[in-house]
């Protein structure tokens, strides 16, 4: 007796929930594919229900989610999808994270703290998540929070390309916020021709958060034009403060870029009013139009998430989209 043998072309699907679907449809467009359609809608108390309207058996599916403002809802909505797509057979899940919620509560500092960023690992594997793949994570070592394969993509290479059009011909320093990030700093400087670095000292009070207080510029920024790099903006305060530092220390211009535009409470008014004068970001988080102003200028991430996703279905490789640096 003869067993039935079968080969089946492998099948690429793309899910997004709610929080960021123009993103997704970008990233599906580039490659070459639509949207599942996809039910989703909440009950009167707040629960979120989630239904593909055609088959993922077999498939290889990239759920997109970026985990925006109402921040729970995001997560939990995604999570809901991943748990429909395993008992649905999908063959493989990867959860693409524009933005990874809970990242900066990724170690203890005080006792009786949770380490919330894994716990969100720890939740997307419990609903059937096979791989991870995350823009800028708030620190590389969460990809060792979460048992399986992690993509790490970082928007650097976006960013920089669109500095050094713009401000190419200037004399640069790359400057981190905080002496914590000058690794990223390092890689910025490289791409950037070697631009020389600095960075700003600052003391933080554990018991507030999204406060700083005290501002110095370590380094050398006189008459440069200082390209200020973070990962996220949330309500400004530390990137402004640091921005009016670096042209209190004499420096010729400051431009801030960073990947997560989160902009929370005060931050615009804050962004409007600091001494930089452009603040790149990418499009990781949707920005709506009362957050868009004359000096923020938003790059597409989608190319990058794109590009990986195509990796990653062919089993190629994402580090070779970093010169091997990922």
């Amino acid at each position: 007796m003869t067993g039935i043998t079968k080969t089946t072309e492998k099948n690429l699907m793309v899910f997004t929930g709610r929080a960021n679907p123009e993103l997704a449809e970008e990233v599906a467009s580039m490659l070459g594919t639509g949207l599942v359609p996809t039910s989703a809608y909440d009950f009167a108390n707040g629960e979120i229900y989630v239904r593909y309207e055609e088959s993922v058996r077999g498939s290889d599916a990239f759920v997109i989610q970026s985990h925006t403002t109402p921040i729970n809802e995001a997560i939990m909505e995604q999570l809901i999808m991943i748990d429909a797509l395993k008992r649905a057979s999908a063959k493989r899940i990867t959860v693409v994270l524009p933005f990874y919620g809970y990242a900066r509560q990724d170690k203890k500092h005080r006792g009786r703290e949770p380490i919330s960023a894994r716990l969100m690992a720890d939740l997307f594997k419990t609903a059937g998540a096979n791989r991870l793949m995350a823009v800028d994570l708030h620190t590389a070592q969460i990809q060792g929070f979460f048992d399986g394969p992690v993509d790490h993509l970082m928007a650097l290479p976006i960013l920089a390309d669109h500095v050094a059009e713009k401000y190419g011909h200037e004399k640069l320093a790359v400057v981190s916020p905080d002496a914590g990030r000058i690794k990223v700093a390092e890689q910025w400087s490289q791409r950037l021709g070697g631009a020389p670095l600095a960075f700003i000292h600052k003391t933080r009070d554990i018991n507030r958060p999204n406060e700083t207080v005290a501002n110095r510029v370590v380094g050398e920024v006189k008459g440069r034009v200082c390209v200020l790099v973070d990962d996220m903006i949330d309500t400004g305060g530390t990137i402004t403060k640091a921005a009016d530092a670096l042209m209190a220390d004499g420096a010729a211009g400051v431009v801030i870029a960073a990947t997560h535009a989160i902009l929370s409470g005060p931050a615009i008014d804050r962004l409007k009013n600091c001494s930089a004068s452009e603040v790149i970001v990418t499009n990781t988080l949707p920005i709506d139009e009362a957050h868009e102003f004359d000096k923020l200028t938003v790059l597409s991430i989608a190319p990058l998430i794109s590009r990986a996703i195509q990796e990653v279905f062919e089993d190629g490789s994402v580090t070779s989209l970093f010169d091997g640096h990922a």
